[in-house]
């Protein structure tokens, strides 16, 4: 009997792991253009929705120089500039919220956006 059921738990527990069934869902990356292939100044998408631990990628595209500051996190800031098309960085939001950024050089352009968390 304890034979049987040793087998089913086996089994269901297969299964379970075979369907994803209490397994979390993998982190994303999300890329974020920096100068639009129109020639403006701006990120695109400049409004992002991602999840807690998800991952974007800031890439260079043009009219550089770039930056990505969020607005009180130094910490997911990229204050460094991008000078080369392609030259890109990686930044994971961990915590569910809004967050601004802007590029320094071009702020006054209007070169601004947001990533909410959730």
């Amino acid at each position: 009997m304890s034979r049987l059921l040793g087998t089913c738990l086996a089994v269901v527990l297969g299964l379970v792991s075979l369907l994803g069934w209490g397994s979390t869902a993998a982190a994303a990356t999300f890329e974020v253009i920096m100068g639009t292939d129109s020639g403006l100044l701006a990120f695109e998408p400049s409004s992002l929705t991602i999840s807690a631990g998800d991952t974007v990628r800031f890439v260079n595209n043009s009219l550089g120089p770039h930056n990505a500051v969020v607005e009180g996190h130094g910490e997911l800031s990229h204050a460094d500039l991008a000078f080369a098309p392609g030259e890109s960085w990686d930044t994971t939001f961990s915590d569910p919220g809004s967050y601004s950024y802007y590029c320094e050089p071009h702020r006054g352009a209007g070169m601004v956006g947001t990533i909410t968390v959730e």
